[in-house]
This record gives structure tokens, sequence and C-alpha cells, in this order.
């Protein structure tokens, strides 16, 4: 019982469970979070998870706690409350509520697209779910004013309606299967517009650069540029092997004659396979990145500071300070 109370006294929960260099350790990471099986944990034990998570963080580990029971309460915590402010998340905009939600929608999404109001009334519930949960999980260092998430919704709304729309139009003539990825196409698109919109503080103000020790070095807007675009990437390529590869299998699958015959079961077969179809690019990019010096604003990385400077850094710093071209920055 020493041993292990020894063990856990060192124990940080907030520390990954899997090496977040890796591109399989980044999807360990997603898939546990994402466990929809969450959705279904009674409140009493998501309060016990966030108890027990606050007594390790203080070091205060009651008695005979083992670790795989830290390690589920910290999947629990992940998955319901807001990493910033701690607060319990409404449970369509939370994490483990993703694969479903997002089953339900893309499978409707590409068993509706041959009709125009059908086309639009689900870009229309994609996009609310999704400004849901950007609401849900916004930065809360980064505060979003009503109104922009208003603009935000209202644009993304827009841009995935026009682009179906306007790609059913073009698509009458082309094959069946063009128009099967139209959706995906509208997707696309909205995501392009909505979440650099949503995290239009950011790129304004830049986020929050902090040192190897957790100490905050300053705000940059470089790498709140270069977080955003991976996040519109992810977000791209999360969809697309479902929306693409999906259309392909559904338009082979229906000209089976038995197929035909349970046309009604269409929309629940999409559904169900478009979870099957769930994205593992997810692990792309890593949620948390070490910027390069040049990165970095001037003020906060002059190479006298602390003594460390290599010659190669002052020599960039000194190109960017004499270079006023819009690439300036980038290092040697």
């Amino acid at each position: 019982m020493g041993r292990m109370e020894a063990d856990l006294s060192d124990f940080n929960i907030d520390a990954p469970r899997w090496d977040q260099c890796t591109f399989l350790g980044r999807v360990k990471h997603f898939f546990n979070i994402t466990d929809p099986r969450t959705v279904l944990v009674p409140e009493r034990e998501l309060d016990w998870a966030k108890v027990m998570v606050e007594q390790s963080r203080m070091g205060t580990v009651p008695p005979g706690t083992q670790v795989e029971q830290l390690f589920y309460a910290k999947k629990l915590y992940d998955s319901a409350f807001h990493p910033d402010t701690g607060d319990k998340m409404n449970v369509i905009g939370r994490m483990s509520f993703q694969v479903p939600g997002g089953m339900i929608i893309t499978g409707f999404m590409l068993q509706f697209y041959r009709t125009m109001p059908a086309v639009i009334f689900w870009q229309w519930v994609n996009q609310s779910f999704n400004a849901l949960v950007n609401y849900t999980n916004r930065n809360a260092a980064s505060p979003t004013s009503v109104r922009q998430m208003a603009v935000s919704y209202i644009t993304a709304t827009t841009t995935a309606v026009a682009t179906a729309v306007g790609m059913n139009m073009l698509t009458k003539r082309a094959p069946p299967l063009v128009g099967r990825w139209v959706p995906f196409a509208a997707v696309a698109a909205a995501n392009c517009v909505n979440i650099p919109m949503m995290r239009q503080q950011e790129l304004i103000q830049g986020i929050c650069v902090k040192d190897r020790n957790h100490n905050e070095i300053g705000h940059s807007r470089r790498a709140a540029a270069i977080g955003i675009t991976q996040v519109v990437i992810s977000r791209i390529t999360m969809a697309a092997p479902g929306m693409i590869l999906l259309p392909v299998l559904m338009e082979r699958l229906e000209k089976l004659r038995f197929v035909q015959r349970v046309r009604v079961l269409h929309a629940p077969l999409q559904v169900l396979l478009s979870g099957c179809f769930s994205s593992k690019t997810c692990g792309i990019f890593p949620s948390r990145i070490e910027p390069g010096f040049c990165s970095l604003p001037v003020e906060h990385r002059l190479p006298w500071k602390d003594g460390r400077g290599t010659v190669r850094d002052f020599l960039s710093l000194l190109v960017e300070l004499l270079d006023p071209s819009p690439m300036a920055g980038f290092g040697l």
C-alpha cells in the first residue's frame, strides 16, 4: 500500500497517457476522450471524476486509489468538463457526443441530398450542431462575444447552403456519384469560414505562448494562425473518409436487388456506416506545438535575454529587424 501511495504522489494526472509526439498516441488520446459510452455515465459518477482529478492535482489522492481509477476519472473529466473553466458542459456539446451526433447528421446529409429543401435543412442542422459544439468548447482565455458567434453561425450556414445548392445545380447532368459528394464540399467550405471566424479573437490578440516549464512568455498571433489552420485541415480530413468513401459504397450497394427493396433502411444504414468510417485523421497534428525560435514576437526572444542565444539566433533576429518584407521573421 505504501508503495502504491508513493507512486501516486508523483502521478501527474494532466500528463497525456499516450505519447503525443506520435500519430498513434494522439489517435488513442482522441478516441479516449470521445468515447460515446461516457455520454451515458450518470451525473453522480461525473462529479466523482471531477473530485478525483482535483484531489490528484493537489496531491491528496484517497488511500487505496488505483492508477487505473485515476485514468478513468480523467477520461470522464475530459469528456464532460470544460478544460479551461472546469464547468460541466451540456451533453450535446461534449466531446463524448461527437461520434453519435456526427454519425446521425453525416448519414442523413449523405442520404437526403437530392431535393433542395432536404439539402438546406440538413446543412442547417449540421451548422447548428457545429455552432453549439464550438460555443460549448470555446476558449475561455479568448472569449468570443455573442455577436461574433451569431455572425460566425450565420456566415457558416449561408456558406454551406450556398455551396450545396450551387453545386447541386451544377452537377445535375454529372454522374450520380458526383452529386453524392456535394455534402462534403459544403461541409469543407463551411469549416473554412466558421472556424477562423469563431476564433478571430485569437488571430487578433494572439494565443498564450509558454516555455517548457509552463511559464507564460507572451502572446503570438502567428501561433494562433498556425493552430487555426491545423484545426481547419483536421476538421475537413476527419469528415473526408466517410463523406467521400461512403457515397462510393452506397452507389454500389443500391444497385443490388435486395437493397433496392428496403429503401426505408438506406438512411439508418448510412448512419451506421458513417460511424464505421470514424476518422483517425484527428491525430495529424499535436494539440500543443513547440514554435520555432523565429515564430515568437521579437520582444520575447532577445538572444541575450537569458544568455542562451546562439550566433544563428542573433543573426536571425537582426535579419527580421532590418527586413521590412512580410516574410520577415521566418528565420534563415
